[in-house]
C-alpha cells in the first residue's frame, strides 16, 4: 500500500483598523473540486511549494488570492535560520496550526498573524468577495454560525478573539 502524507499549508490572520475598529480580512473560498466548501469563508492560505520558506508563502498566497503585500508577519521578528551543509532550516513559533485529520483534503495549516497594505482584488481563481469584516460581525459568526467558515480555519479565529478581550 502507497503511504499517503499530510499536504503542508499556511495561512494569515489579517487585522487592520478601519475608523478606530479592527476588522479581519475574509473572503469566500472557490473550490471546484469540492463544490460544498464553495462559498465558505476563510482567512487566505494556501500550500507551501517544496524548499519554500514559510514566510515567503505566505507572502506570495496572501499577494496571489487577496492582492495586498503582506508587510509583516508577528512571528517572523523570532524566527531562526541554521545553515549547515547540506541544509538550510528555518525554525519558528507560528500563531496557530491545525490539521484536517479526515475528509477528502489531508492539509496541516500553520497560521500567522500579519499586516499588510494595498488594494484588494474583487475576486482571484481561488476566492470571491474578499472583505474586510469588522470583528464584531465575525464573531458573531463564529458563534452563531459556524457552518459559513471553513473548519480550518475556526479555532486560530477564536484564538484571536480570545486574546483580543484580553
Amino acid at each position: 500500500m502507497l503511504e499517503k502524507f499530510q499536504i503542508p499549508g499556511v495561512a494569515a490572520i489579517i487585522e487592520r483598523n478601519i475608523d478606530g475598529e479592527k476588522h479581519i480580512l475574509m473572503q469566500e473560498r472557490v473550490t471546484p473540486s469540492r463544490p460544498e466548501e464553495t462559498g465558505l469563508l476563510e482567512i487566505p492560505a494556501g500550500k507551501i511549494r517544496q524548499f519554500e520558506n514559510l514566510f515567503d508563502t505566505l507572502r506570495r498566497e496572501v499577494k496571489e488570492e487577496t492582492g495586498l503585500t503582506v508587510t509583516s508577519i508577528t512571528e517572523e521578528a523570532d524566527a531562526q535560520q541554521l545553515s549547515m551543509p547540506n541544509y538550510q532550516v528555518l525554525s519558528c513559533e507560528p500563531y496557530c496550526i491545525g490539521q484536517n485529520i479526515s475528509g477528502h483534503y489531508p492539509i496541516l495549516v500553520i497560521t500567522f498573524l500579519c499586516r499588510a497594505t494595498g488594494t484588494l482584488l474583487k475576486q482571484s481563481e481561488e476566492t470571491n468577495n474578499i472583505r474586510w469584516i469588522a470583528l464584531k460581525q465575525l464573531a458573531d459568526i463564529i458563534n452563531e454560525t459556524p457552518e459559513q467558515l471553513y473548519p480550518m480555519h475556526i479555532y486560530a479565529l477564536k484564538k484571536y478573539f480570545r486574546q483580543q478581550l484580553d
